[in-house]
């Protein structure tokens, strides 16, 4: 009866470390992360050096990502080996050297993680680099002859970035965000994990077909916003046309208008297991975006300054806010063109302590600061700012009047000073920088919803300020990141393009299938 039990009990035992072992034997798959992001305009003077960057190395990267939180269902799935995540403030061209210190140093930290199974690789895809077309694809290949073609990639990119026939044969998984403003940016990013972590658990690796279609169209984001028609519609037809595996993903680049390299152009893709239904998926969606290129409007009303200006002093409702559009740094403006803001300071109707109240964010200028600080809140300032970068518009704009907020620590702004003349506040930056939220604003003593004027070097506003509106014009003001895009001097992109030739022949949308990135193509 003992022995009996004994044995019995033995075969438990045994079985379950059995199951132990198979377990242990079972390994997880290795995945790194890497991945740099940046709008550059070639239209813009400035440039973008490797300090424009914050980087993030090794375990630093999770921060960036919430879904590899421990209770994700995500972070268990994979050993996961971050490496280096790079992000800049959208800017000027990017720096040769830049470039290749950055790659350089995520290719050595991939290096030492060897073997991988796979990369998820997160870019934004509209880095421009002196010298050098293409970079998102120049930087995946480099990848790809680092770690093999064995090694599963999956890239998420941004709607605005651009995919060259490169960048689509050497990933294996590519998706983008569906939502401009960006509110999705999260989702996509774990979606385009979620998919490769799928295709390594049910063994099925890379998607057999990709589906790539260039699509003549080049359009700027204020006129492609998903808040409205017809940008809607056409990125709410993307959940329908996926189905499993037959169709893993698709997605839609609109690319960036203010670099002037061949590869801008909207491009649509497709990919999963079955042909046809890839093939059919991509070419919906791009006769879908073609048959609706003469609908995309600026998301907002659309005038030249004066006109934003005499109806913003009329108007009842505050904030009324003006996006000075041409500047905008979030799209890559030096953020120091001073033309708009010297219009402003010339207006009598803003002058004196009855007028309206306008706060005007923001023009940079470190000697401004440097000087503001010494003097302190409460003193008179007389000095100028701005045009440091670009001044092919407007010079250095002078900014006289009392100092009522310096503060300091911003980690983009660096510092930042509030000089009030009669009732408009000017806040002036060490460095240059980008106002989306209440808060940006109410630590410095302002209350934009108080406010009869706001005036914003942005484009479309993001979603707190947006909400925060009373009334709301977008201004065609100069830059380099001007919206009125006929008057951008384009040279290398791919011609016939709409809106430029708005009478060019329809072009042919079928769909091209891309290789496998089973060869590294260059």
């Amino acid at each position: 009866m003992k022995k009996s039990v004994f044995g019995v009990l033995s075969v438990v035992i045994l079985g379950l470390l059995s199951v132990s072992c198979m377990q242990q034997d079972k390994k997880l798959p290795r995945i790194a992360i890497a991945g740099l992001a940046i709008e550059s305009s070639t239209f813009s003077p400035a440039v973008s050096n490797e300090d424009a960057f914050r980087t993030r190395y090794g375990d630093s990267v999770f921060t960036y990502y919430p879904f590899f939180s421990a209770d994700s269902g995500i972070i268990d799935r994979a050993v996961w080996l971050p490496t280096l995540r790079g992000h800049a403030m959208p800017g000027g061209i990017v720096t040769r050297e830049a470039y290749e210190s950055l790659v350089g140093k995520t290719l050595d930290s991939l290096k030492a993680k060897l073997p991988l199974d796979a990369i998820f690789f997160d870019i934004h895809g509209a880095m421009s680099v002196q010298g050098l077309d293409d970079p998102e694809g120049d930087f995946l290949v480099r990848i790809r002859e680092l770690v093999g073609t064995d090694v599963l990639i999956s890239t998420s990119m941004d709607l605005h970035g651009s995919v060259s026939p490169r960048l689509a044969q050497n990933t294996d998984l590519i998706t983008c965000y569906r939502l401009a403003p960006h509110e999705d940016a999260i989702e996509s990013k774990k979606r385009a994990v979620v998919n490769l972590l799928n295709r390594l658990e049910n063994g099925k690796g890379k998607p057999t077909y990709k589906a790539w279609i260039p699509v003549p169209i080049l359009l700027p984001g204020e006129k492609t916003s998903t808040r409205i028609e017809p940008g809607k519609s056409l990125y709410a037809e993307i959940p329908g046309v996926t189905d499993g595996d037959n169709v893993i993903d698709a997605a839609i680049w609109m690319s960036y208008p203010w670099a002037d390299e061949p590869r801008n152009h909207a491009v649509v893709m497709a990919y999963g297991d079955d042909k046809e239904a890839v093939g059919q998926a991509a070419e919906k969606l791009a006769q879908h975006f073609w048959d609706v290129r003469k609908e995309f409007e600026f998301v907002a009303p659309t005038v030249y300054l004066d006109e934003a200006l005499e109806k913003a002093l009329t108007s009842e409702k505050k904030p009324f806010i003006i996006s000075d559009m041409g500047d905008n740094p979030t799209a890559g403006g030096a953020g120091d063109v001073t033309w708009t803001l010297t219009e402003i300071l010339k207006r009598p109707e803003l002058k004196g302590p009855k007028a309206k109240s306008l706060i005007y964010a923001s023009i940079p200028g470190e000697e401004f600061v440097k000087k503001a600080k010494e003097i302190g809140v409460g003193g008179k300032i007389d000095a100028t700012a701005g045009a440091a970068v670009d001044n092919r518009y407007a010079p250095p704009v002078r900014i006289t009047g009392t100092i009522t907020a310096i503060y300091e620590g911003h980690p983009n702004a660096k510092t930042e000073v509030v000089v009030k003349n009669g009732n408009t506040s000017v806040i002036v930056t060490e460095r240059r920088m980008a106002y989306h939220y209440e808060k940006d604003f109410t630590k410095l003593g302002l209350n934009p919803r108080e406010a009869d004027i706001l005036v914003v070097k942005i484009g479309y506003l993001v979603p707190e300020l947006y909400d925060l509106r009373g009334d709301w014009l977008m201004a065609l003001t100069p830059g380099g990141v001007d919206q009125d895009l006929l008057r951008l001097d384009y040279k290398r992109i791919n011609r016939p393009m709409y809106p430029l030739d708005p009478d060019m022949a329809d072009p042919d949308l079928s769909a091209t299938f891309i290789p496998l990135s089973d060869k590294i193509l260059k």
